[in-house]
């Protein structure tokens, strides 16, 4: 796919500044890929490999495995990004952005004279403050539905359309809270995600029950059954488990000892033709353990950048389940840990605070592209939200149609306390060690001879 290249130290060894230059240079090449498709305004990139596949995406952690990364810092920063996504499933351009800032802030200080060790110190001193913030700040709720839906949308809208992001919203909170069961883990893979290459992607719906990737098994049997029963019977090669749960009953292994309750039972079992392709959709059933969200759109990049947004978005309504509180979005959350960081570092002696105010410049980051990538002005934007913030202590956010001030949790724009919290841990830890790096040397080759 697309390749990146930054900054080759070009030598065996690179010591001392030069490393350092090197790795900041990196982190920050990699921040410039990533920093146009941050936040519902951003933009997407296109992807095209060796064979001509084309893929459109402006997710983060798409970005990051499908590019190629020729650079070692810049290649862990995208693991540890990459990483994030995997814990929580979202954060990944926040990440890098918060990263490659971190470093930006530090050189400034580091190029005065001031010794990386006593901004790192600075930086943990900072995390541990943010993160009381942040618990601060959380808004407990009990996750109804009109909450969920607030927090896909916010996943949503920043990696498809808003229109797609709406009609996309409704069916990943009803797929998530049909799989709920009380004091059970949510399991994801009970909801199964069917691509078929037909129609718009505003076509994408919930199906209550499966979709099956074949039609009838045999050219007699009906195309159509009202009222169905049906027996999950283990005489294939196929796994039935989500046949069961969709529709209930039990899998048999033989026919010996058949009963009632060995039978499942849906409302509507059709077959459906789409060219010489065939589905079997299971409809209708009552109670569905397992559900099918099937993605439906014109060409191939479409079905997977709605797939991966879905992903997306199933994740947010889970850990939104999982934590039971939510966090204000829009910047919001970066805005006021950035304020209390300001107001917390007086009361630090020493050189340390200057390692707590780059964190706080850092953290901006996110509003300032937020407003960028929408067609504002970065600074205008941030100081007039910092200015009403200050006056009225809301959580305030950036209301991306204006430009101007909004109250996010007003707006309904929530996002995950466990990723915002996720966040403030690994970008300070990746930080930290890249700005402690003095040396980078070629491994893999002993000097030593027998």
């Amino acid at each position: 796919m697309a390749a990146i290249k930054i900054a080759n130290p070009g030598a065996e060894v690179t010591r001392s500044q030069a490393a350092l230059a090197v790795n900041i240079c990196a982190a920050r090449g990699l921040q410039d890929v990533l920093r146009p498709t941050l936040g519902p305004k951003g933009a997407l990139k296109m992807l095209v490999s060796g064979a001509g596949d084309i893929k459109l995406t402006k997710d983060g952690n798409v970005l990051l495995h499908e590019m190629q990364i020729q650079h070692p810092t810049a290649s862990v920063i995208a693991k540890v990004a990459a990483a994030q996504d995997h814990v929580t499933g979202d954060g990944t351009t926040s990440n890098v952005l918060i990263i490659g800032e971190l470093l930006k802030q530090a050189d400034l200080y580091i190029s005065e004279g001031l010794h990386p060790r006593i901004i790192t110190e600075g930086f943990d001193v900072a995390k541990t403050k943010a993160l009381e913030v942040l618990d601060e700040i959380k808004v407990q709720k009990e996750m109804k539905r009109e909450i969920l839906l607030d927090v896909a949308r916010t996943s949503l809208q920043t990696k498809v359309h808003a229109e797609l992001a709406d009609i996309l919203t409704e069916a990943v909170v009803d797929s998530v809270l049909a799989i709920r069961r009380p004091g059970v883990p949510i399991d994801l893979f009970m909801v199964e995600i069917m691509e078929m290459r037909h129609k718009s992607e505003t076509d994408t719906q919930l199906i209550r029950g499966l979709v099956l990737d074949h039609g009838a098994r045999h050219p007699r049997m009906r195309k159509q059954v009202r009222d169905a029963y049906i027996l999950t019977c283990n005489v294939s090669l196929e796994y039935e488990k989500t046949l069961t749960l969709a529709c209930g009953g039990l899998a048999v292994n033989s026919f010996e000892g058949l009963s009632e309750e060995c039978l499942g039972h849906a409302g509507l079992v059709f077959e459906y033709a789409l060219g010489e392709e065939k589905f079997t959709f299971i409809e209708d059933c009552v109670n569905p353990l397992s559900v099918t969200l099937l993605v439906k759109g014109p060409n191939k990049h479409t079905l997977i950048q709605i797939r991966d947004a879905l992903r997306d978005g199933l994740r947010a309504v889970k850990n939104a389940i999982e934590d039971g509180c939510v966090v204000p979005g829009a910047g919001a959350v970066e805005v006021a840990i950035a304020e209390a960081l300001v107001n917390y570092k007086h009361r630090v002696q020493g050189r340390v605070r200057l390692g707590i105010q780059a964190f706080a410049d850092a953290l901006l980051i996110i509003p300032k592209v937020l407003a960028q990538n929408s067609g504002y002005d970065l600074q205008e934007t941030l100081i007039k939200i910092q200015t009403k913030h200050a006056e009225s202590k809301e959580l305030l956010g950036i209301d991306l149609n204006t430009g101007e001030p909004m109250a996010a949790a007003e707006a309904g724009i929530w996002d995950n306390y466990c990723v915002k919290k996720h966040l403030l841990h690994s970008c300070t830890v990746i930080a930290t060690n890249i700005l402690l790096v003095d040396e980078i040397m070629r491994a893999g080759m002993s000097s030593l001879r027998d």
